[in-house]
């Protein structure tokens, strides 16, 4: 849907005001017309961008998805060294999820809530584990990294991230520089196994 610049304006107040709303009272009791009546809209205005609230959920991680995935490449514009690059781009991601407090704690809270919820998640969650395979599979054909199987690396480094955000978020048991640089450690001694020994003697000596 091509929008104009006024129906952008709408359609990201009704995105605001709904993920207010979730951080305020919970996204299942929060309901449409709560998103409805703050965004001081009608109801035609909603349902003209959205079909329903679950809707709402999913545009939003869509776009922090997008959020993440677009800064780590403008990264890559500077930084060519897949070694840096590996462990780097993770201190990338961590600080946008840092920087979006409310976007991550609805996605570290929903979780598990309902079939539709969790395929939002996926959805979310698959976008962020594919970017990582394709570039663990770049640096494989660089000649940077092992040849080890991609998907299960994929998976733990998107597990340690949601743990570490799940620590600050609901447990509050770390600071989010804390969450950061433990995201970052893993991902140096993570890079430890992944680089050939014969490319780290050669570029790292």
């Amino acid at each position: 849907m091509d929008l104009k610049p006024k129906m952008i304006e709408k359609r990201e107040k009704l995105l605001e005001c709904a993920l207010e709303l979730f951080i305020e009272k919970g996204y299942f009791d929060t309901p449409v017309r709560d998103i409805i009546e703050r965004s001081g809209f009608g109801t035609g205005t909603f349902y003209k961008y959205f079909d329903n609230k679950e809707d709402i959920l999913k545009t939003l991680l869509e776009g922090f998805a997008q959020q993440i995935i677009s800064c780590v490449k403008n990264y890559y514009t500077t930084e060519k060294d897949l070694y840096i690059r590996f462990i780097e781009t993770k201190r990338v991601t961590m600080e946008i999820f840092a920087r979006n407090k409310k976007l991550s704690e609805i996605y570290v809270r929903v979780v598990g809530a309902s079939d539709t919820i969790d395929a939002c998640l996926k959805d979310f969650e698959d976008k962020l584990i594919e970017f990582s395979t394709r570039n663990i599979e770049y640096g494989i054909r660089e000649g940077v990294f092992q040849r080890l199987p991609v998907l299960p690396i994929a998976h733990s480094i998107l597990a340690i991230e949601k743990y570490l955000l799940y620590k600050w978020i609901v447990l509050k048991a770390i600071s989010k520089e804390e969450m950061i640089e433990m995201v970052v450690s893993f991902h140096e001694s993570l890079a430890v196994g992944l680089v050939k020994k014969e490319w780290n003697e050669k570029n790292r000596t």
